[in-house]
């Protein structure tokens, strides 16, 4: 598979992919006619007018899946695909409701290229387990694409010791996650970004990576890091670790 995973398509100070433009038009290459997937916004649009400024001067035709009566016949008229961020809920139950998850799995693991940011990244782990969304609407299930066999937290913030907010640090919720499965979870800072191809993976961008798996403490990865070792993952979801209970006493 031929995988471009952003943790983000904003970033601060810059227009809309810039910061990581370079890689996505050597990506996408001049002339690409790109399917894009705007339903994890609300105005769909003006998110793919927005993708549209980003992309057409580099010579990407930008389409709209939601400007076609059939979006998977979008999908199979297209070089490459483009899933944009927003609420992963209205996402995952978009691409329910349109048939383009089976569609893009299958398109995807047939040879087409994908590129995901922020909600389309977390769409390419198995699972929405690890999405810092709000449940907005209820998905038919929590299943995703699965184009990689572990999970991903795009936008992932370390924790802040002079901050006075006491609820849970994404490090904490990422820890209660592997409490429940035993499933790696690549957290993507914003600025970084996964790169998945010819059966190697390797984390890349201006930010390290932190992972995080079952039994161990986290991980830096910095750019430029080798993590195909991570594609022979087997999740095991649902499978509870084993809870320490104190020594009885006689």
């Amino acid at each position: 598979m031929n995988l471009l995973l952003l943790s983000n398509s904003t970033q601060h100070g810059c227009g809309y992919l810039e910061h990581a433009l370079d890689t996505v038009t050597a990506f996408l290459p001049g002339g690409a006619r790109l399917a894009f997937v705007p339903y994890a916004l609300a105005d769909h649009d003006t998110y793919t007018a927005r993708v549209r400024g980003a992309l057409e001067p580099a010579g990407i035709a930008v389409h709209g899946v939601h400007e076609h009566t059939d979006p998977v016949a979008a999908l199979a008229a297209a070089d490459a695909v483009f899933i944009g961020g927003g609420n992963s809920f209205r996402l995952l139950s978009a691409l329910h409701r349109t048939g383009l998850r089976e569609a893009v799995a299958g398109a995807v693991r047939g040879g087409l290229p994908y590129m995901g940011a922020s909600a389309g990244t977390n769409m390419a782990a198995p699972t929405l387990r690890t999405t810092n969304d709000m449940p907005i609407v209820q998905p038919p299930s929590f299943e995703t694409l699965g184009l990689v066999p572990f999970q991903i937290n795009p936008h992932y913030l370390d924790p802040d010791p002079a901050s006075t907010h006491k609820g849970e640090t994404r490090e904490e919720r990422l820890t209660e996650f592997l409490e429940e499965n035993d499933v790696p979870v690549l957290g993507l800072r914003e600025g970084s970004w996964l790169r998945v191809g010819g059966g190697a993976a390797r984390v890349e961008g201006a930010r390290p990576a932190r992972l995080f798996t079952r039994g161990a403490a986290p991980r830096e990865l910095p750019a430029g890091t080798d993590v195909s070792y991570l594609l022979t993952t087997e999740p095991r979801f649902d499978a509870p670790a084993r809870r320490r209970h104190p020594a009885r006493g006689r």
